[in-house]
């Protein structure tokens, strides 16, 4: 996925599309976590959808609920989902500092003479 570090700096464009990708990756997996949590309230915390929307959508902002929950099941899912949403945010920051940390650690293993942004070698699979 990520050039090796042999290879020579990434485009800045093709650094951007790659960006773009992952930023994609990124709200693929807060939409998945946000409808896990509004099923959840809403099957489990017997909340209405948009309260449901609204809690999912605080604990996983980290901000806290907003209704109060009645049954001891509901209150063990908040449990859950709050610890699931402190992962998920753990996650959502390895996802999106992954390619900008590569780039700036790519940098040390180039030579001055190869800071000049060119393709990798398609030829033989981005392989010298």
């Amino acid at each position: 996925m990520f050039e090796k570090k042999h290879h020579k700096v990434l485009p800045l464009h093709r650094f951007a599309w790659r960006m773009a990708v992952f930023i994609a990756w990124a709200q693929l997996l807060v939409l998945g976590a946000l409808l896990l949590g509004v099923g959840g309230y809403h099957w489990i915390a017997q909340f209405s959808w948009v309260d449901s929307i609204l809690n999912a959508s605080m604990i996983l902002a980290g901000m806290g609920p907003m209704g109060e929950l009645k049954s001891d099941g509901a209150k063990l899912f908040a449990a859950a989902y709050a610890l699931f949403s402190g992962l998920v945010f753990i996650l959502l920051m390895g996802v999106m500092l992954a390619p900008i940390l590569h780039r700036v650690l790519h940098m040390f293993h180039v030579d001055e003479t190869d800071l000049q942004v060119t393709e990798p070698h398609k030829n033989n699979g981005g392989r010298r």
